[in-house]
């Protein structure tokens, strides 16, 4: 779908209750199935939320109630994704850190510095 296309149809979205939302949620999916469209590829966490969104809307759970859950699940996704952050950028300065002082350690204990070796023919 097209950037203005994509941002014409949010804009509409933006003023309709959740109710509203939730039924064209519906036909989309509809659609999806019909033309045997595939969804983009969303991590297990959104698929977790999804499959929980979708079990309270068939248990006739309040879209109020449903919504508030789904703001809790986003707010956990985010802090998940901001801790897998912080956990890769400690890994790369712990390597970073690490790297030199395994030159110093070969330096002091007089052991050649690796060099890379030329690929074989």
């Amino acid at each position: 779908m097209n950037e203005a296309l994509q941002q014409r149809i949010l804009r509409r979205l933006a003023s309709l209750p959740d109710e509203r939302g939730y039924q064209i949620l519906d036909y989309v999916e509809f659609l999806e199935s019909k033309y045997a469209e595939r969804a983009a590829g969303s991590g297990f966490l959104s698929k977790l939320t999804e499959t929980a969104e979708d079990t309270m809307r068939a248990a006739g759970v309040p879209i109020r109630v449903i919504t508030g859950t789904m703001g809790i699940a986003e707010s956990a996704s985010k802090v998940m994704k901001g801790v897998a952050a912080a956990a890769s950028a400690a890994v790369d300065e712990a390597v970073r850190v690490a790297t030199p002082a395994r030159e110093v350690e070969r330096a002091e204990s007089g052991q050649p510095r690796a060099e890379p070796k030329a690929p074989t023919p």
